[in-house]
């Protein structure tokens, strides 16, 4: 599939904590892209003026979003809910949120946004800073500093409350547009941003999110806040 380019907002915006919001209405799936070019380079892709256009699904990246489309539909029929699709703008994102989206309507799911997958910039990868563009073993650098500090911007990095802000801001913002009627939402992001999604809902500082399961690829994973 061909991306077109959008218009690229606003990178990051004022680091602010998590903070506690209304219960939520829906069900909260958080589901990594499908491998990416970038994870076959082993480079880290976090600018949206690159990472909306370029470094998009592998083949095996759309093998594997085939296969997470299936898994949705699997739920979605067993708890007789629609399918809300939210995805970040990046390329590989997309891709595999485009994947979801055909995998339901071709089992007869319905589907929201009824013209195509809704895009989130609050869902975009958490920007790297220094090491944007390089290796990919600038990720552990970044990790052992996240764990002392949630507020840290260390080479120039997106903080990971700040990520945690964006994120959950994107989550109470669709619960509040699907209304009551029963949908699982399938949060299409990427790895450091839904491992740090889930600390939100677990109620724990987002500067662990390096002790949760690591979520690989593709991988579907319900979103439960620790009261529930």
């Amino acid at each position: 599939m061909t991306l077109m380019r959008l218009p690229v907002l606003a990178l990051l915006a004022l680091a602010q904590p998590c903070l506690a919001s209304t219960p939520l209405r829906q069900r909260y799936f958080a589901l990594r892209h499908g491998q990416s070019l970038a994870n076959i380079e082993g480079v880290i892709s976090s600018n949206p003026e690159i990472a909306t256009v370029e470094h998009g699904l592998s083949e095996k990246g759309w093998l594997e979003a085939e296969a997470a489309a299936l898994a949705v539909v699997r739920e979605a029929i067993a708890s007789g809910s629609g399918v809300a699709i939210c995805c970040s703008d990046f390329r590989r994102a997309r891709q595999t949120a485009l994947a979801v989206r055909a995998g339901a309507l071709a089992a007869g799911v319905r589907v929201w946004p009824e013209d195509g997958v809704h895009e989130e910039t609050g869902l975009r990868e958490r920007y790297f800073g220094d090491f944007d563009g390089k290796g990919d073993e600038g990720y552990h650098a970044v990790w052992a500093e996240d764990a002392l500090d949630a507020d840290h911007e260390k080479f120039n990095v997106e903080s990971v409350s700040n990520v945690c802000r964006r994120a959950y801001e994107v989550v109470e913002k669709v619960d509040s547009q699907l209304g009551s009627e029963r949908w699982i939402v399938i949060l299409v992001a990427h790895g450091d941003v839904l491992q740090i999604l889930q600390t939100r809902f677990n109620n724990i500082s987002p500067s662990r999110h390096r002790e949760l399961e690591h979520l690989p690829t593709a991988t579907l994973r319900e979103l439960c806040h620790a009261s529930q």
